[in-house]
């Protein structure tokens, strides 16, 4: 649920016109190390680069406990906006998280949990999410230490991601007051937001995030199963590719680009008590998965986001239902 804010001063080969699936690979068996995508005709055979694994480098203690914040980055500083606390309840915060202790700075025009978030120059945009009587359409743009709306969603929804690509904001999937989503949006400075692109099945809960003019999105539920499914959105183009497929499905996981690697932490299947501790690493060229590290707790709904060459894991949700307070810290090596 990839998903800046700013100092108070986060296949199959489809188009938006559709298109002829190229055969779908097999899935690997769960807990393999690796999925691999058959090459196709004219793909380099070299053998890509392995990524870095992760180490778990520091952790510290958020103001309070938090499921399902919206996260994003301006320069070095990490945000956190709304989330469901340790009672179930939606929070209209908006906490610094780094550098320095994390602490409250902010207050959203409403609380909301499984929001977006993405950045625009310096300003911070946290598109939807759940409130006590459902999902909103809201846009709320922060800025210069105010949070106010300015926009709105072509329909209520939550459970969506929000990247920034290209001078714009790709907003994916989420969950209306009704049905999961399959629309791919984009916003743009002007305050425009447009479909360009439909996934190949609705999704909510998934985790995403951007590599160079691309978009990954990795597992996340068609609103009744958890998928393994790793998508390559173009927005310029309006496409959308499956590229790999996880090691098994996963749903309310969270992901964070680092360097040229997409890295996906935590989730869990269609139990409310699966959670893993797995973080793997995806090549956005070839969608081979790999294994990159542990958490130190099996996790999902937590929040990721990478900032100054380290990646930030903040609170989620436990197998015993335990929502976590823990800001963990990890860096490659």
């Amino acid at each position: 649920m990839q998903r800046s804010l700013v100092p108070v001063s986060l296949l199959v080969a489809v188009s938006a016109c559709g298109g002829n699936p190229p055969p779908t690979p097999r899935a690997a068996p769960h807990g393999t190390r690796a999925a691999r995508v058959p090459a196709r005709r004219g793909d380099s055979a070299a053998a890509p680069a392995r990524p870095s694994r992760l180490t778990l480098v520091a952790t510290r203690k958020l103001p309070f406990a938090v499921q399902l914040p919206a996260a994003a980055v301006r320069g070095r500083q990490v945000f956190a906006a709304g989330g469901l606390d340790a009672a179930d309840a939606s929070l209209a915060t908006v906490v610094r998280v780094s550098p320095g202790a994390p602490r409250t700075v902010l207050e959203l025009p409403q609380a909301i949990h499984d929001a977006g978030a993405a950045t625009l120059g310096s300003t911070v945009y946290v598109f939807g999410g759940g409130t006590a009587t459902g999902p909103t359409d809201a846009i709320v743009a922060v800025r210069a230490g105010k949070a106010r709306t300015v926009g709105h969603l072509p329909q209520p929804s939550s459970d969506l991601e929000a990247v920034t690509a290209g001078g714009r904001i790709v907003v994916i999937g989420g969950y209306s007051a009704t049905k999961p989503l399959r629309d791919v949006l984009a916003f743009t400075p002007r305050g425009r937001i447009a479909r360009i692109a439909r996934l190949p099945h609705a999704l909510r809960y998934a985790a995403a995030a951007t590599t160079g003019t691309q978009v990954l999105v990795a597992g996340g539920t068609d609103g009744t199963h958890a998928r393994a499914d790793v998508l390559r959105i173009d927005p310029g183009r309006g496409t959308v590719r499956r590229i790999g497929r996880l090691p098994g499905p996963l749903a309310h996981l969270a992901g964070a680009a680092l360097g040229d690697t997409f890295y996906v932490f935590g989730g869990r299947g269609d139990s409310l008590t699966s959670q893993r501790r797995t973080i793997y690493a995806i090549d956005p060229a070839t969608g081979v998965v790999r294994s990159a590290g542990r958490l130190p707790v099996a996790l999902s709904d937590l929040t990721v986001v990478a900032a100054g060459g380290r990646l930030y894991a903040l609170g989620g949700r436990d197998r015993t239902g335990h929502v976590h307070d823990r800001l963990l810290e990890y860096a490659p090596r």
